[in-house]
Parts: structure tokens; C-alpha cells; sequence
């Protein structure tokens, strides 16, 4: 297990799409076993593989210890409520900042295990926002983009000013 550099806003490949994964292998349970320390470290309740410059459609997910947690290849959404739900984001490559960000309240989506077993779930609360968040960051969608362009603004002036305080 190794604890990788997460990458910061606005590194260009946090809006560039990841792609399939197409070996299940100790290679792949390896790099969800890195997501997982790195995200701990960070600290977050979910990470993807493009968070650490590695373009693969993998995340992790870890509400809280008690959750256990949850790992998605290639997961897409196929369905979404109309119903929609306001819940504070961040970003573990964005740190110190959230802001508020609608989404629809669940989600049904299509992923594969580590071992590359086809799965459906659906999923509502915290998990399906997360859920949602992350399988965007793998479509390329930073969560920054899902903001009115006037909260956009103001979420990476404040990112800017922490990023630069000294030590």
C-alpha cells in the first residue's frame, strides 16, 4: 500500500475523461488498495484514479468506518430521480473548500468489481452524491463545474487564497 500525491486543482487532467478498465488483476486491487490509503490520508469520502494521475475509470468509497467500503470499476449512471437534492461537495484535490451543488436525490448505476463482475445498485443520501461526483470526475466533469459561474468564481478565489498561505 502506498499513499500517493493527489493532484491539485486546476491540474488539467482532473477535466480530462479516464478510461476503461480492462484488466481485472493484482495490478488493479493493488491501485484501489493506493485509493484507498490516499484517500484516508487526505482525508475524503471518495477518490478516483484520475485524483492521482492515473486515467482509469476506478473509485473508492468510504463513508465512514462503520460503511466499509465500496469499490467501482467503469461505473456509469444509468438513471437518475427527478427529485433533486442540495448537498455541500469538495474535493480531496481541492481541499479546504465546499460549496453547495444539486444533484438528483438517487441514482441506479452500472460498475464491475475488482475482479470484473458486472453489477446494477442503486443508491440514494450520501452515497448516491458521492456516487454521482465521482463518476463525474471519470466523465472529466470537475465538481467546480456543476456550480453557477458566479459560485464557481468565488469557490477557486477561496481555493486560491488558501493554496496561497504560507506554511
Amino acid at each position: 500500500m502506498t499513499i500517493r500525491p493527489i493532484l491539485r486543482f486546476p491540474h488539467p487532467l482532473l477535466r480530462a475523461p479516464a478510461a476503461a478498465v480492462t484488466e481485472f488483476d493484482a495490478a488493479l486491487a493493488a491501485l484501489a488498495q493506493d485509493l484507498l490509503e490516499t484517500m484516508r490520508t487526505a482525508p475524503g469520502i471518495g477518490i478516483t484514479a484520475p485524483h492521482i494521475g492515473v486515467m482509469l475509470r476506478l473509485a473508492v468509497i468510504e463513508l465512514d468506518a462503520g460503511s466499509g467500503v465500496r469499490t467501482y470499476v467503469n461505473p456509469v449512471v444509468i438513471s437518475s430521480a427527478s427529485e433533486i437534492l442540495r448537498h455541500a461537495e469538495g474535493s480531496v484535490s481541492m481541499p479546504g473548500v465546499t460549496e453547495e451543488v444539486e444533484r438528483p436525490r438517487s441514482v441506479r448505476i452500472r460498475y464491475q468489481t475488482l475482479s470484473g463482475e458486472p453489477r446494477e445498485d442503486e443508491a440514494d443520501g450520501l452515497l448516491g452524491i458521492c456516487l454521482q461526483h465521482e463518476i463525474d470526475q471519470l466523465d472529466g466533469l470537475f465538481w467546480t463545474q456543476r456550480l453557477s459561474r458566479l459560485k464557481r468564481d468565488r469557490v477557486n478565489k477561496r481555493f486560491d487564497k488558501l493554496r496561497n498561505q504560507p506554511d
